[in-house]
């Protein structure tokens, strides 16, 4: 096995009940107990809304603990997990019909039980987050809260000077309208074409639906952002558990 075929498990404990403030901001990764202590000493520490002090203790499970005003999740029970979803794989833990499926990818790599959040249908690849943090992925896949998902689609060319406009102004599919936030040319490849485009939209097959119903239909689609999680490097069927700079973030992105 592949040293980056496994989600890396963490030595942190799990608490139980509350703990003093600088032992959980150093569990989490945020530096040495002393270096934590001199965080709260700083009062660059809020322990749900209010400037942590000294002598604080805490329970990981239920505090929000910001760090110098970026979310900490200091519960360890918590996972959070960026994979690259290959192309013929369903977007469920269990299929009923015998697909290739999620749970072929993660097996053991994941002690806790983890979903998806948001879609990506069989014939797509690319990013797919996982976590068992129900709160957080509801806030992702809600469009009120408008995080970006960012694809790249090999399209039928040549791809004309306005499509990017009307992208943008918007195009009436038969659910409703929908627009894109950003659109770009990649590159051209004889009679198609490489597009990027970033839209919060979350319905079925939206990306497909709204490129073919502007004359280019996708014959390849991977999705290679989630707002600011990226795919980078990640390879095919592989998984990785985020950092808690990209948890931070992905908190960020929410608001919260």
């Amino acid at each position: 096995m592949r040293r980056d075929d496994r989600a890396p498990k963490t030595d942190a404990p799990v608490y139980e009940g509350t703990e003093r403030l600088q032992k959980v901001l150093a569990a989490a990764g945020v530096g040495s107990r002393r270096a934590c202590e001199d965080l709260i000493f700083r009062r660059r520490v809020t322990v749900n809304g209010r400037v942590a002090q000294l002598g604080d203790k805490v329970d990981p499970a239920t505090a929000v603990i910001h760090v110098d005003g970026e979310r900490l999740q200091a519960d360890n029970r918590l996972v959070y997990v960026a994979m690259n979803k290959p192309r013929g794989v369903v977007t469920t833990m269990a299929d009923e019909k015998g697909r290739n499926e999620l749970a072929d990818f993660i097996g053991n790599r994941v002690e806790q039980r983890v979903y998806h959040v948001g879609r990506l249908d069989a014939d797509s690849e690319g990013l797919l987050l996982l976590t068992n943090d129900g709160t957080l992925a509801h806030k992702l896949m809600h469009p009120s809260y408008e995080v970006l998902k960012t694809y790249l689609a090999e399209v039928a060319g040549p791809i004309p000077r306005n499509l990017g406009k009307r992208l943008m102004a918007g195009v009436e599919l038969e659910d409703g309208p929908v627009k894109v936030d950003s659109f770009k040319v990649v590159d051209t490849l004889g009679k198609t074409a490489q597009v990027e485009l970033s839209l919060h939209e979350g319905r079925k097959h939206i990306v497909r639906r709204l490129l073919a119903e502007v004359g280019h239909p996708v014959s390849r689609l991977v999705r290679t952002a989630i707002g600011p999680i990226r795919l980078g490097d990640l390879r095919t069927g592989r998984i990785r558990r985020l950092t808690n700079a990209e948890v931070a973030a992905l908190f960020k992105a929410v608001g919260d």
